[in-house]
């Protein structure tokens, strides 16, 4: 899974969110990340700088540049966490047709659960043309704090033959001052600890082999030591 995308076709769900604080935590864990910065807003790449600044950030905001650039970055790092846009298909399809992964930050509301058929219709797409390529799955993303899966979620994801991560991203004031205070939000101290939990679960939840690849690097270094 060295190409990751952070993709839906609607913007304001969580998608640069996810993308940051994932390059952050695999970077943290010892491995080589670039973040591709797939937005003409490129908000993630300013971002990953100030909080990651081991992170390697590139911008990618036109197809070509993506089908063209992407693989040869892939031979340059451990992992490579693409943003995605929020409305151009057309940049997205190509996100999608050179990931390995795709995230899809979906929000709970009825009506984004409604529309989630239409924001994976370019995932699907690139499935078919790779024969189920890219792997993904759905996260449930800023959610109210008494939330619970819904049935129109499950069935959603069901419908869509999607499976969908356990661990929800909860709606918390930390993610929403992590990209002005230039970090991640567990370089925020005891208030953001919730968020910082809950986050990490998600990536170990996603990437369970990531963090096990670094645990056997962090024992063999101490081997070799």
């Amino acid at each position: 899974m060295t190409i990751i995308a952070i993709a839906n076709s609607k913007g304001g769900v969580g998608k640069s969110t996810t993308a940051v604080h994932l390059a952050a935590w695999l970077h943290e864990l010892g491995h080589s990340v670039i973040l591709a910065d797939c937005d003409t807003q490129h908000s993630s790449s300013e971002w990953v700088r100030e909080a990651c600044p081991g992170v390697r950030s590139v911008i990618l905001d036109k197809p070509n540049d993506i089908l063209n650039e992407l693989p040869s970055l892939a031979q340059d790092a451990d992992f490579v966490i693409a943003d995605g846009p929020g409305s151009q298909a057309e940049t997205s399809r190509a996100l999608l047709l050179r990931a390995d992964l795709a995230i899809v930050p979906c929000k709970a509301s009825l009506l984004e659960i409604r529309a989630l058929a239409k924001a994976t219709e370019v995932l699907r797409q690139a499935q078919d043309i790779r024969g189920g390529a890219p792997e993904a799955v759905i996260v449930p993303s800023m959610i109210g704090k008494r939330y619970r899966l819904t049935k129109e979620l499950i069935e959603a994801a069901t419908a869509l033959q999607l499976p969908m991560a356990q661990t929800p991203l909860v709606l918390r004031q930390p993610y929403a001052d992590a990209p002005g205070q230039g970090a991640v939000v567990w370089q925020m101290g005891s208030r953001a600890r919730e968020a910082s939990v809950e986050v990490k679960r998600l990536f170990s939840e996603i990437l369970p082999d990531a963090k096990q690849q670094s645990q056997r690097i962090k024992r063999e270094a101490k081997g070799a030591a």
